[in-house]
């Protein structure tokens, strides 16, 4: 079964760095989405979760607005882990972080959760 262990979250300062990582376990198809999402603080649902940066199957990767030149995305495939290298942070930054997997075959996809990690940036 596939997983997804998340770490790297916890409390910092604003202007502070965090490097989050996403380590993959079981097997996935070769056509691989990745991704960090963030739920920010009150919201419970996971359609409030904001995209905060991907790297699509082609290699591609996408930033949210408030987001760029600040946070970097990351894969090793070797070692099937992905990062969110976060530098600069705000207060505004502070949510739970979840990863996101979305392996595909053909026109089948499937996703993926991490369990999720508190960033808490203080002012």
């Amino acid at each position: 079964q596939l997983r997804l262990l998340e770490s790297g979250g916890g409390l910092v300062r604003a202007g502070e760095s965090l490097r989050l990582a996403c380590a993959i376990s079981g097997s996935t198809f070769d056509d691989n989405t990745v991704g960090w999402y963030r739920q920010p603080p009150g919201e419970q649902r996971e359609t409030d979760r904001e995209l905060v940066a991907e790297i699509a199957s082609d290699g591609r990767t996408s930033y949210m607005d408030s987001v760029k030149g600040r946070f970097t995305i990351s894969s090793d495939n070797a070692k099937r882990t992905f990062y969110l290298q976060m530098n600069s942070l705000k207060p505004e930054d502070t949510a739970v972080y979840y990863c996101k997997l979305i392996t595909s075959y053909g026109a089948t996809s499937y996703y993926y959760w991490g369990q999720g990690t508190q960033v808490t940036v203080s002012a």
